[in-house]
């Protein structure tokens, strides 16, 4: 050995005696190597020198029946894919043992490909889109029937989050709440009727964009505060800036509900110190 043998392998002689009594047993190298545990394969070959492979070693290439049977699949016209699942083997070995073979015929057209891709992916997407409502329903129904001072605190709570409030600088204590969601609007009117509010001190007023149904606007909320049309303030029409691209233009929009309450200073400071005791209440330091 020369002075660069590592520590290990000091014992050449040792090895090479070894290595050779393995060898006349009938191991493969791989088995002396696992053996021995002699990672340089160069010095493997060293140690084993002389000696004839044992005949089992020289069988033929365990994986030609793989490759005659790739060869065959591939001639049946299935894909790199396809051979890889059946036969569970690389993409890399397949191509080696088939590319001299013509390419197969595509089994689609492009148009026919595009249609199963499209169609896959709608399944997928439909497949998504359930669980994405199941998730929901599974939530909304965890819920179940709130109690009042479980009201109030989700009322306060998306007053402080969507009302008007008081300034420093504008002094205004009073219910004041706009809001284009109707399920927001139902959950406001049922947070005002627990505190006692009734609908004849609720004024009512559309504010949307002047390109909107005012009329179909007024009588889908009137409908749903269970108000006549006829109480609705005259509604705020907002202009139109041309650099700006709405989406809100379909039948669907009806712009946004305000609700004002009158003689509800008393209410707005109940609410807004109800508001920071949410606040106190849920600060895990107090």
């Amino acid at each position: 050995m020369t002075s660069t043998t590592p520590g290990k392998y000091a014992d050449f002689e040792g090895l090479r005696r070894q290595a050779i009594a393995l060898r006349r047993e009938g191991l493969s190298l791989r088995q002396i190597r696992d053996r021995l545990h002699v990672d340089n394969n160069d010095l493997l070959h060293r140690l084993v020198k002389g000696e004839p492979a044992p005949e089992w070693t020289k069988r033929p290439n365990a994986k030609d029946d793989l490759r005659d049977r790739a060869r065959e699949l591939r001639t049946q016209g299935m894909t790199y894919d396809q051979i890889q699942v059946e036969l569970g083997c690389s993409k890399s070995s397949i191509s080696l043992w088939v590319r001299d073979l013509p390419k197969p015929e595509p089994r689609y057209t492009d148009e026919e490909r595009r249609a199963r891709m499209n169609a896959g992916l709608s399944r997928l997407r439909a497949a998504q889109d359930e669980e994405r409502q199941a998730t929901k329903r599974a939530a909304r129904d965890e819920i179940g029937r709130l109690s009042d001072r479980e009201v109030f605190i989700a009322g306060v709570a998306l007053y402080w989050a969507e009302g008007a409030k008081d300034k420093t600088y504008r002094r205004s204590e009073q219910l004041q709440f706009i809001n284009s969601d109707p399920n927001v609007i139902k959950l406001y009117l049922r947070w005002l009727e627990l505190l006692g509010v009734s609908r004849d001190r609720m004024h009512f007023r559309v504010s949307i964009h002047e390109s909107g149904d005012v009329a179909g606007a007024e009588k889908f909320w009137a409908e749903l505060a269970s108000v006549d049309v006829s109480v609705f303030q005259r509604a705020t029409l907002k202009k139109h800036n041309p650099r700006t691209k709405r989406k809100n233009t379909t039948e669907a929009y009806r712009g946004c509900l305000v609700i004002y309450v009158t003689k509800s200073a008393d209410l707005y400071r109940r609410m807004e110190g109800a508001w920071y005791g949410i606040v106190l209440g849920a600060d895990p330091a107090t």
